[in-house]
C-alpha cells in the first residue's frame, strides 16, 4: 500500500499579515498531482487542517473543495483533528461523508475503532487518533493522571485491542502529539500540560506506521514513525525546513520506506544580519530580494527609516530586529542607592530612541519636562542655575 502522509496545513493562517490561502491552493494542486502520479492508495492527514476553531469562510471553501476533489482521486483518506481544530465542526457530518472514502476521525469515543482497507497482500487498519487535552478525556477514560502521556497511552491501548482481534492486519495510526525525539519551531501552539508536553516513542510500539502531525519540521524519528511537517513555513525559525509530504510504502510484512516528496515553496525565507549598509550594498544578497526577510540589524545607533530603506531593495521584508544591546532603560540597580532617577531613564531614553546622547539644550528641556509630571523631591540639579541650586 502506498501512503501520503501529510499534516498541519492550518488552512486560513497568515505569515506576518501576508494571506496564505492562494499558496494553501498551490499546495493542495500539488498534494492531486501527487495523488495520481505516484499512484497513491491512501492519504492521511494527522491533524491541524484549519489554523483556528473558527476558520474564515476562505479557509472552510479550500478545505472543502480539498475533499471533494480527493473523494474523487484514486486515494481513500483519513483525516485527524488537531489542537487547532474544532473536532465537532471538523467532524460535522463524518458518518455521511464515510461513503465517499473520506474518512474523518475527530471523536474521542471512537478511538480504537479503524478505517478498514485492503491491498493484494491483505487488510490494513488504520487507526486516526484525534488530538486528545489531556482535561477533557482524563475523567470519561478514567485516567489516573492529566498528561498527554497519560491520554496516548489510553489511546493505544484500545488501538492494541482492537489489532489484537485482526491476526495478520497491518497497522497505521495518525496522532497529533509533541513527540520526543523532534524540534518544535516558533509557529507551533504550546500543548504542555503542568510544563509536560512530550510523550515517548515506546507508545506506539507495534504498529507498523506512525503518522505525526503538530510539529512544523519534518522529522524522523525512526523507521516507522514520522513527523511530515506543515507543507508551508509559518515563522522564520522555518527557514532552512525542507517541506514536504511522506511518500510510504507499506511492504507485505508491514516494513516501510519512505521519501519526501517536496512541496512547492511560494517564496523563499531569509534570515539577514548585518549593518543598514551592508544588507543593501552587499552584492551576494541579490538572491535574496524576491525572498521573505527577517533582518537583524547590527548598527551601533538605530538607523532612521530602516525598514522603508530595507524594502527598497527587499520589498518583501517582514520582521526587522535590532542587534545593538543596551542596558534596559530603567532597570532597577543592585540596591536602593543605585536607583536611576527619573531624569536617567529619560536621558537613556534619548539615547535608545537615537542612537546618540541628548545636548545640553535638550537635556535641560527634557528635565524640565519631566518635573512637571510630578512632583519628585529628587529632582535632578543638573543643569540648573547656581542660583537655584543654593537656595
Amino acid at each position: 500500500m502506498r501512503i501520503l502522509h501529510t499534516s498541519d496545513w492550518h488552512l486560513g493562517r497568515s505569515f506576518h499579515r501576508e494571506g496564505m490561502l492562494a499558496h494553501q491552493e498551490r499546495f493542495v494542486d500539488h498534494l492531486l498531482e501527487v495523488v495520481e502520479s505516484e499512484r497513491v492508495d491512501l492519504v492521511v492527514v494527522a491533524g491541524d487542517v484549519y489554523d483556528r476553531a473558527l476558520p474564515p469562510v476562505d479557509a472552510v471553501r479550500l478545505a472543502d473543495e480539498t475533499l471533494v476533489r480527493l473523494a474523487r482521486s484514486r486515494a481513500a483518506v483519513v483525516l485527524t483533528s488537531g489542537n487547532h481544530d474544532s473536532a465537532q465542526r471538523l467532524g460535522f457530518s463524518s458518518r455521511l461523508i464515510d461513503a465517499a472514502g473520506v474518512h474523518l476521525r475527530t471523536d474521542v469515543g471512537a478511538v480504537g475503532t479503524p478505517v478498514l482497507l485492503a491491498d493484494a497482500h491483505g487488510p490494513v487498519a488504520v487507526h486516526g487518533i484525534p488530538y486528545l487535552d489531556p482535561h477533557a478525556v482524563a475523567d470519561p477514560w478514567g485516567l489516573e493522571q492529566r498528561s498527554h502521556q497519560a491520554a496516548l497511552t489510553e489511546a493505544m491501548r484500545r488501538v492494541r485491542l482492537d489489532l489484537a482481534g485482526r491476526r495478520g492486519t497491518r497497522s497505521v495510526v495518525l496522532a497529533h502529539a509533541f513527540v520526543a525525539g523532534a524540534q518544535p519551531s516558533d509557529s507551533e501552539r504550546d500543548i504542555s500540560v503542568g510544563g509536560v508536553a512530550r510523550v515517548p516513542t515506546s507508545v506506539f510500539d507495534g504498529v507498523d506506521y506512525v503518522a505525526l502531525g503538530h510539529l512544523h519540521g519534518s522529522h524522523v524519528l525512526g523507521d516507522r514513525i514520522r513527523y511530515s511537517g506543515s507543507p508551508l513555513a509559518y515563522s522564520f525559525s522555518e527557514a532552512g525546513h525542507r517541506k514536504g509530504s511522506w511518500l510510504v510504502d507499506l511492504a507485505a510484512d508491514g516494513a516501510t520506506h519512505a521519501e519526501l516528496v517536496e512541496a512547492p515553496v511560494p517564496r523563499p525565507l531569509v534570515r539577514l544580519r548585518g549593518t543598514v549598509e551592508e544588507l543593501l550594498s552587499d552584492p551576494a544578497l541579490a538572491e535574496h530580494e524576491a525572498s521573505w526577510v527577517e533582518a537583524t540589524l547590527t548598527d551601533p545607533a538605530r538607523p532612521l527609516q530602516a525598514m522603508e530603506r530595507l524594502r527598497r531593495r527587499f520589498p518583501h521584508t517582514m520582521v526587522l530586529a535590532f542587534a545593538a544591546t543596551r542596558t534596559t532603560i530603567g532597570a532597577p540597580g543592585a540596591s536602593a542607592a543605585d536607583a536611576r532617577r527619573d531624569h536617567d531613564v529619560a536621558r537613556e531614553f534619548m539615547v535608545e530612541l537615537r542612537g546618540t546622547a541628548p545636548g545640553a539644550d535638550e537635556l535641560r528641556e527634557l528635565f524640565r519636562a519631566v518635573d512637571a509630571c510630578c512632583d519628585d523631591p529628587d529632582t535632578d540639579t543638573l543643569l540648573r542655575p547656581a542660583t537655584e541650586v543654593g537656595s
